[in-house]
């Protein structure tokens, strides 16, 4: 059962626009230190908050709280003391992999198994329209049923996922400038063909290199013979949709975005851990090991250590 404490810190990440998942312990079987009903809240520096096993259990759960906040999925995520048949094609780690479903390896469980259901919590990507036009309406309209945050008349932000200019030669120079400084994936500008060319020969005028002006989709959005400004704002928020999915370069990290941090293979008991501020690592001969608790790390150095006493 979610704590009151969690339940506020659920409450104020999302007022901030930060991504997080939800972990819930659905089933423990003894021995273990986990109960069902307990939650915890995984962060996308790969901070938890709360509970929900000991220090190996939560490198799995870590792991797998990150992969489901890259792929916007929830996942069930079954820990056992036994492997499973299969290997995750990302580590070499034996996994196995259903859909809505994992099973992960923890060697360190002391014989109990744990189900955690992972539910992640995204901000709705910024789509920023600046423009008082029927189109700008229109789009402000369709984008809000297409689970996106239309934010109107906005200065552009790293993290934003578009910029959509439909305001008739209003605040366009500066507003699409700065879009293409900070890097927001999606620029579009609402113009006939001949007034976007005069647009962009002033940015380029004034200082805009032809990369970035290269960006600007102008005039905004795929053409399907739109006539009706619902039927622009549906043009303009297909090529949204196609970038936010992966056709085209994902926005920068930005305070509603995480990067997901790489993944390493404990070298003591093989558990694959994400390698977050404070993962356990040793630095030998140059290179960096990192491990799912300190007595794995312990571990390793008494290893090697024994090795060169020999």
């Amino acid at each position: 059962m979610m704590t009151d404490a969690v339940s506020r810190r659920a409450r104020e990440l999302a007022a901030e626009g930060t991504a997080f998942v939800i972990a819930t312990v659905v089933r423990a079987k003894r021995p273990t230190s986990v109960k069902a009903g307990e939650v915890a809240l995984v962060l996308g520096d790969g901070t938890i908050e709360g509970f929900v096993g000991g220090v190996c259990a939560q490198q799995s759960v870590r792991v797998y709280a990150l992969k489901a906040i890259e792929t916007e999925e929830a996942v069930l995520l079954r820990i056992v003391p036994d492997g499973p048949i299969g290997e995750d094609p990302e580590t070499g780690r034996e996994v196995s992999v259903d859909e809505g479903s994992a099973t992960a390896h923890n060697p360190c469980l002391s014989g109990g198994e744990i189900e955690i259901f992972l539910e992640p919590v995204l901000p709705a990507p910024r789509v920023l329209v600046v423009g008082d036009t029927p189109i700008a309406a229109a789009v402000l309209s369709l984008g809000a049923e297409l689970g996106l945050e239309m934010i109107p008349a906005a200065e552009p932000g790293a993290g934003d996922l578009a910029l959509v200019v439909a305001a008739h030669g209003r605040d366009e120079l500066h507003t699409l400038r700065r879009a293409l400084e900070v890097g927001v994936p999606y620029v579009g500008l609402v113009a006939s063909s001949k007034r976007g060319a005069g647009v962009l020969d002033e940015l380029r005028a004034d200082g805009v290199s032809e990369d970035h002006l290269a960006l600007i989709d102008v005039p905004a959005g795929i053409d399907i013979g739109a006539r009706t400004p619902a039927e622009v704002a549906l043009s303009i928020l297909a090529t949204v949709v196609s970038v936010r999915r992966g056709d085209r370069p994902a926005p920068a990290p930005g305070p509603a975005q995480t990067v997901s941090p790489e993944l390493a293979i404990d070298p003591i008991c093989g558990m694959t851990v994400a390698i977050v501020a404070d993962t356990p690592s040793v630095e030998l001969n140059g290179e960096t090991y990192y491990f799912c608790c300190e007595g794995c790390a312990s571990k390793f150095q008494a290893q090697h250590e024994h090795a060169l006493a020999e």
